[in-house]
């Protein structure tokens, strides 16, 4: 079954590739997004990871979990709920 999982509080220096890396320890990864300030460009210490198998696995191993020196927050992405942001 699919996973889409939100991982929070990272470091500003981790990338997608090594959040795909870390993850596919314990699934398949389909794809990773990093999240990124509109204005600045920078990223927002966020991400998503879509997997179609294993999340799971992931979710227990992974929330609280130490990586690029910041413990992670790993549970499974919630649907986005009404606009927010500019109407």
């Amino acid at each position: 079954m699919a996973s889409n999982l939100y991982v929070g509080n990272m470091a500003f220096t981790t990338t997608e590739d090594t959040l795909r890396q870390v993850f596919s320890q314990y699934g398949t990864v389909t794809k990773v997004s990093v999240v990124m300030d509109r204005e600045t460009g920078r990223p927002r210490g966020f991400a998503f990871v879509e997997m179609s198998d294993g999340g799971d696995a992931a979710i227990q191993a992974m929330n609280g979990a130490l990586l690029d020196g910041r413990t992670l927050t790993v549970n499974e992405a919630k649907p986005r709920e009404g606009g927010g942001g500019r109407y």
